[in-house]
């Protein structure tokens, strides 16, 4: 993936993330996200740093929507 592509992608899902946020009333927890200090903005950052960033935001997001969602009840007896 191209520098420009990830950097694309990376603006997608901290559009993603304000979206959630706002229809869910709920803030995702995204530290590790945070702690790299990437944006999408942040275009003078390496490849490298937009995809550490990539991966800790989408690990943020699914994470947060994993709780949120309720387990199915096995159908199956024991």
């Amino acid at each position: 993936m191209k520098k420009q592509e990830l950097i694309h992608l990376h603006g997608l899902l901290a559009e993603v993330c304000n979206h959630y946020e706002q229809v869910t009333d709920s803030e995702i927890e995204h530290n590790e996200y945070v702690e790299l200090g990437v944006r999408p903005t942040s275009i003078h950052k390496s490849k490298t740093d937009h995809k550490m960033a990539v991966f800790a935001l989408a690990d943020g997001i699914t994470h947060e929507i994993d709780e949120g969602t309720e387990r199915p009840v096995s159908a199956a007896a024991d």
